[in-house]
């Protein structure tokens, strides 16, 4: 085979769980579960589970009680961002020291552009080399564009290696449903099975433009062609850069007082805006989230007049944000975004 541009996907496995694991060796192989402050008797949601709690369907997202109740024996430890940080830049670096273009997409995971005439050799030693360097293990996968070596690591996991090209794609998709793909996920795997398309294939042969009917002459075609595995080739070392910054807070017990709503909301911004001097770049837009109990979830966003880092402003602008929102129901989250102006 001659020398060709691959893209390889490197996602670590169960990362915040294995951050934790490995400074608590005498955990390993007891289901793991991270999440809130570590006490599945208060509110909060899981940040991540090692493989051996996913065992009991618990997952990412799901609140810490229902976790707790689904596995009562797992080991349940508070969210320490630091750390996580600090291991995930010395695996980035790790990467960086291969013949690749590295992005960084998250604290667990990145794309490599590469030229080689043996991807699954390079990945082999980038496994190595990780393990080695911090003693985590991942999963690479291989592809000629983002979405298939993205979609290739789902095949690989854990701590392996799996390549997905043009040639293979419908091979391997075709029968798979709809939210096998990365990007659909289950409410739209959902809405396309109103619409008889339950797999990828289905998908793959619908009518673009009855796809734009339904979902929006943007995000229509755009399935379609995840279907048809159509990605970006282009893996791009410039640095990440936030679109935004947000604060959120989950309440031990629901609040039904205005006042006290109010009051969040004002903590909340206050801290958004100190993000926002920070970063250095003005904010363009707020946005509020809020979560009614038991767990409806709402958001609403505000573009403002003119781009601004002043915190009366932000503050302004969410409270006008949360003047929209329904009144009166208990809340058990709030949260305040701002988004930065495009440069």
């Amino acid at each position: 085979m001659s020398i060709t541009d691959w893209v390889l996907h490197v996602d670590l496995d169960e990362f915040i769980a294995a951050v934790e694991v490995a400074r608590r060796p005498e955990l390993r192989g007891r289901p793991v579960v991270v999440g809130g402050d570590g006490d599945p008797t208060r509110r909060g949601v899981v940040a991540t589970a090692s493989y051996e709690a996913r065992e009991f369907g618990v997952h990412s997202g799901m609140p810490l009680r229902t976790a707790a109740k689904k596995c009562p024996e797992a080991v349940f430890l508070p969210v320490d961002r630091p750390a996580y940080e600090k291991v995930s830049e010395r695996v980035m670096a790790t990467l960086r020291e291969f013949p690749a273009v590295v992005e960084v997409v998250g604290w667990d995971e990145a794309f490599l552009g590469v030229r080689t005439e043996d991807p699954d050799a390079l990945a082999a030693d980038i496994r190595e080399a990780v393990l080695a360097e911090t003693g985590l293990s991942c999963s690479v996968g291989i592809g000629d564009n983002k979405l298939r070596a993205k979609t290739a690591t789902g095949f690989a996991k854990p701590a392996g290696i799996s390549r997905l090209t043009r040639e293979s794609w419908a091979a391997v998709m075709a029968g798979r449903p709809t939210d096998a793909l990365w990007g659909v996920g289950s409410r739209t795997s959902a809405k396309l099975a109103e619409l008889g398309l339950r797999t990828v294939a289905d998908l793959a042969g619908a009518d673009p433009a009855a796809l734009a009917h339904r979902f929006g002459p943007k995000m229509g075609p755009y399935y379609w062609l995840l279907a048809r595995g159509a990605g970006d080739t282009e893996v791009s070392d410039t640095p990440y850069v936030p679109k935004g910054h947000g604060r959120e807070v989950t309440f031990q017990e629901d609040l039904t007082s205005a006042a006290d709503l109010v009051e969040q909301v004002r903590l909340l911004a206050r801290r958004v805006a100190q993000d926002v001097v920070d970063e250095g770049r003005p904010a363009a837009r707020v946005g509020l989230k809020i979560r009614y109990a038991p767990f409806v979830t709402k958001t609403r966003s505000l573009t403002l007049s003119a781009p601004t880092s002043e915190a009366a402003e932000i503050e302004r602008a969410a409270l006008e944000v949360f003047s929209w929102l329904e009144q009166g129901r208990p809340v058990r989250l709030l949260g305040v975004r701002a988004e930065f102006a495009e440069s």
